[in-house]
């Protein structure tokens, strides 16, 4: 599902018009990730938490040289499910 699908999707199920639909899609995923840059957890009762993965840096190889390079430290996002939702996946 993309999210032109996700903003029709609730649209319908909500009533609400599509581009006030999109409005609200983007304002809450524009929120969470101005919570992770800002260092903090999303926690969705019932569907998951959303926080930031801290990277340390370290030494890899680049895989058409074999060559080392050092990899610098990095944040990235990351997403723990709730246990309702891993049971809706899993029956």
């Amino acid at each position: 599902m993309n999210k032109r699908e996700l903003v029709e999707t609730v649209a319908d199920s909500t009533g609400l018009a599509k581009s006030e639909t999109e409005a609200v899609v983007d304002a809450v995923v524009g929120e969470i990730s101005k919570a992770l840059a800002g260092g903090d957890k999303v926690s969705l009762a019932g569907f998951g938490t959303f926080e930031v993965r801290e990277r340390a840096a370290r030494t890899g190889r680049n895989p058409q040289t074999g060559e080392s390079m050092d990899i610098s430290a990095s944040r990235s996002a990351g997403f723990k499910p709730a246990s309702a939702l891993k049971q809706a996946l899993n029956g």
